[in-house]
């Protein structure tokens, strides 16, 4: 029965190894872009951020939703900190439904993105977040403190692993992807070259894009992530300084009863 059980044991895990290794999982590549906000020190490129708001715009919106994220953010200190009056512009591109009004409206900085336009097509707010590109221990512990979680690299390799490669499976055209999980995906590539125009005179390459939109999808998953830094900053700064007024304290305390004792 033993003998059995480990046959079918062994035989299971074999397929499963066997699929895992011809759907391509082990074939995925993500790359480790170097953003400026990674690191304990690191921060938002407000350029950038701008920029990938951007792309996002021009590309990504006709598909995907934020919906997670309120348009008033735009302006926030730390995050793209576009003026007021511009936020409000911006909003005017987008219709919400409003449920009291029971239809459609323009939408202000008060409302949230709008949601994803297809329904195969996922919301991006927590993209960067729930995409973690480094996996095993290379994703663990003091390197993942300085090089992230690894999402926006992810999303970057994502939109710069297109091989060019296509194949159709079940009347769908899937397209060769190096950093999608399989090694095929069914969104086609999405950016190329001079796409977008930037008006900062920013390279405007398909690497230099996806870096930037990446950026941005870091910022609407985690945008108080400076805030974090800096109170965890504090916080060790005064855990030091505590544990060294706690030593001399101890040593002060007890400094006559060691003294007896050594006599």
């Amino acid at each position: 029965m033993i003998k059995k059980l480990a046959l079918v044991a062994a035989t299971t895990l074999g397929l499963s190894a066997g699929a895992v290794y011809a759907a391509g999982a082990y074939d995925t590549h993500i790359e480790d872009f170097d953003f400026s906000f990674e690191g304990p020190f690191g921060t938002y490129d407000q350029n950038q951020l701008q920029r990938g708001l951007q792309v996002y715009t021009e590309v990504c919106s006709a598909c995907h939703g934020l919906k997670f994220v309120p348009i008033r953010s735009l302006s926030e200190e730390g995050g793209p900190d576009m003026p007021e009056d511009q936020v409000r512009a911006y909003a005017e591109n987008y219709e919400v439904f409003d449920a009291e009004l029971d239809d459609f409206r323009t939408a202000t900085p008060a409302d949230h993105f709008p949601e994803s336009g297809l329904a195969n097509a996922p919301d991006l707010s927590l993209m960067a977040k729930a995409r973690a590109g480094f996996h095993g221990p290379y994703g663990l512990g003091i390197n993942q403190f300085f090089k992230g979680i690894g999402g926006p690299e992810y999303i970057a390799s994502l939109l710069t692993g297109y091989t060019g490669k296509e194949k159709e499976e079940a009347g769908v055209t899937l397209y060769e992807n190096t950093a999608f999980p399989g090694g095929y995906i069914a969104m086609a590539p999405p950016l190329y070259d001079e796409q977008v125009e930037f008006a900062d005179g920013h390279a405007n390459d398909i690497h230099h894009m996806a870096e930037d939109v990446s950026a941005f999808l870091m910022w609407t998953a985690e945008p108080k992530m400076m805030a974090r830094k800096q109170a965890g900053f504090v916080g060790v700064v005064f855990l030091t300084i505590l544990s060294v007024l706690l030593y001399l304290t101890n040593k002060r305390i007890w400094a006559p009863v060691k003294g007896k004792k050594s006599s």
